[in-house]
């Protein structure tokens, strides 16, 4: 991700297969002398091998979904309270609360709640004290068990990675789920009208969203996060997280009215989406369900 194509590009996944790939290419193309009493046309199947490489993006594994774990690379989510504000840590590998962070998307830490069945949505920037616990003042959480994600890069040098780790909460109380509304292209918050429109390819997506306001396209979409939207995706079922900004460069108050977005989605079945963008200095929230087959 510029830190926005951090969850989805996986470049490395796919370069990582190449060499591999390349030398079982190589054996399998190495002529060998037939065993006495075996006919030549048995090294036919050697020959008709290679052609099946034009395939090899699809073989590239997807990432694994993001966010599931409160344990990863060392690091470890702990949460010190489990009521509004809430209290937690993050330790490192050597076990003490890790206090020094790496700003990306202007924020040293994204922090998102969501109740299993993908609603009651937040986004917040918690404060954290000089002994490195966090505080992120959540509004009452409604009954019903809620995952909470600490998204962070350690400032261990230019190339530290992103974590997202996260932990179950449940608010006591008679919850009532929510059905998932049905998977649609189209929006309205707060009188602006989102498109979302997903087109698969190898493996990924591209997410092209478009607003509108009474027909006209908007186009005073201001920064939010260093970027012109910010997108956040929960998967049905799992609640697997995948966060994404789009390729937009950012370089007035004038974004929009189409952004583009290249997501790694990489489970089947529905997504709740959650679009935010700023206009006039209010942030909106967008939400409809997106379907992946």
């Amino acid at each position: 991700m510029t830190a926005a194509a951090r969850p989805f590009s996986r470049g490395w996944l796919l370069a990582s297969c190449v060499p591999t790939l390349l030398v079982l290419g190589m054996a399998l193309s190495v002529p060998r002398s037939p065993q006495p009493g075996q006919p030549v046309q048995s090294l036919q199947p050697v020959q008709t091998a290679m052609p099946a490489m034009p395939a090899m993006p699809a073989m590239a594994p997807a990432p694994t979904a993001r966010g599931l774990a409160s344990e990863e690379g060392g690091y470890r989510l702990a949460l010190e309270t489990t009521a509004s504000p809430v209290r937690f840590t993050i330790t490192g590998p050597d076990g003490a609360p890790v206090t020094d962070l790496a700003v990306h998307q202007t924020k040293k830490l994204h922090f998102y709640a969501i109740r299993s069945d993908l609603t009651g949505f937040r986004h917040l920037h918690p404060d954290q004290a000089p002994d490195g616990t966090w505080t992120a003042d959540l509004a009452p959480l409604d009954p019903g068990t809620w995952r909470l994600y600490a998204d962070f890069v350690p400032n261990t040098g230019p190339h530290s990675p992103e974590h997202v780790l996260s932990r179950t909460l449940t608010i006591p109380g008679e919850a009532a789920p929510v059905p998932l509304p049905a998977p649609a292209e189209r929006t309205t918050v707060d009188g602006y009208n989102v498109t979302l429109r997903a087109q698969p390819m190898s493996g990924a997506y591209q997410l092209t969203a478009t607003i509108d306001q009474d027909g006209r396209p908007v186009t005073d979409l201001q920064p939010y996060l260093d970027s012109y939207a910010h997108l956040s995706a929960f998967h049905e079922g799992d609640q697997a997280l995948a966060h994404l900004h789009p390729a937009n460069a950012v370089t007035s108050d004038h974004g929009g009215p189409t952004l583009t977005f290249q997501a790694m989605l990489p489970e089947p079945g529905n997504w709740r989406v959650f679009l935010q963008f700023q206009t006039a200095g209010r942030l909106h929230t967008a939400e409809l369900t997106l379907r992946v087959s």
